[in-house]
């Protein structure tokens, strides 16, 4: 805990961080600062498990809440000394232990609301972290693309491609849930495995972060694609419920997670998956389908591009280099740690 501060203004009160949360992810400390008896700044703190780099060792920081730019910077500032006394050479941040749970922050908001289940924060958060010294070490995006009413050639020719394959479309069993979700795990950890900061999660806790939005899920907008009896790619997509809570109509499809198996028979079955779900929004009545959270380095943005999808909103991944403070284990390419001096 940082020492008491003085008083000041604040911007918004800061909740503590749920007993659930810290069970679930299980940071290796949590911290908080303190002023006149108030929580004003929060984070927990990962240095062991988790994301690698090649030559870094990562610390993480996360459950981050701030009520104001200081207390934040000052509880920034201390998070990355005692990452720097743990070892790590590189803080990153927001991010709560893996990719697999929140990170990011929004830097650009663009002219469009949320959208249903995209994570919010205020707005000055950014800046906390560019306060302590951290800079934009990934860049993400979201886009919204016109939805379609009906197939054009190159779905079409890309149906006839992968039908003469024997690869068959069809909606997830939402009855047979626990088991369908053991294939989309094995095909996720398949597909992301060379994806920037991917780091392992077990099965048990993947349904179970899966079970947090089994409510939302429509059969027919999850896609499983299946060839000689497995699975070999997925589309996850849900409409965008908050548009219904703002009292408007639901028009948008968001596209939350496509995975297909990195297979040489497999080339082009994602764009097969996307071309899906634009005609399925269309026929639904969707005037709109966002491609949610795309990194800015990956095949997904050529595809999204493809469906003339405009960029609406832009997110960071904060890190700042550390002066490590003790004998750093840093990770070499294949995962393993070596001592450096």
């Amino acid at each position: 805990m940082l020492t008491p501060a003085r008083r000041r203004p604040r911007t918004v009160d800061v909740p503590p961080v749920s007993p659930d949360e810290l069970h679930r992810d299980q940071p290796d400390a949590h911290r908080t600062h303190v002023c006149d008896g108030d929580l004003v700044a929060r984070c927990s703190l990962w240095w062991t498990a988790g994301p690698s780099l090649p030559g870094e060792r990562l610390g993480r920081i996360g459950h981050y809440y701030a009520a104001d730019p200081a207390a934040g910077t000052a509880l920034l500032h201390a998070a990355c000394d005692e990452l720097a006394r743990r070892g790590c050479t590189l803080a990153l941040g927001p991010m709560d232990g893996t990719t697999w749970r929140p990170y990011r922050l929004i830097t650009d908001r663009g002219p469009e609301p949320p959208f249903f289940l995209e994570l919010d924060h205020p707005e000055d958060w950014p800046a906390h972290y560019l306060g302590a010294g951290f800079t934009p070490q990934a860049h993400y995006l979201s886009a919204l693309a016109p939805a379609r009413p009906a197939a054009d050639e190159r779905l079409e020719r890309q149906r006839e491609h992968f039908a003469r394959l024997g690869v068959t479309l069809r909606p997830v069993r939402l009855a047979d849930w626990t088991h369908e979700l053991r294939a989309v795990h094995a095909v996720t950890h398949a597909a992301f495995a060379r994806n920037y900061l991917f780091s392992p999660l077990d099965e048990a806790a993947f349904i179970a972060q899966y079970r947090a939005v089994r409510s939302f899920v429509e059969a027919a907008l999850f896609f499983l694609a299946e060839h000689a009896g497995r699975l070999v790619g997925f589309l996850f997509a849900v409409p965008d419920l908050l548009q219904a809570r703002r009292g408007g109509p639901v028009d948008r499809l968001i596209l939350k997670t496509l995975a297909v198996l990195p297979e040489r028979p497999y080339l082009g079955l994602g764009s097969l998956l996307l071309g899906e779900a634009h005609v399925a929004a269309g026929r639904r009545g969707h005037r709109g389908v966002i491609h949610a959270l795309m990194h800015e380095s990956t095949l997904s943005l050529a595809a999204s591009r493809y469906f003339e999808a405009q960029v609406i909103r832009r997110y960071d991944l904060f890190g700042r280099r550390l002066a490590c403070r003790a004998p750093c284990t840093r990770s070499d390419a294949d995962g393993t740690g070596r001592e450096v001096t």
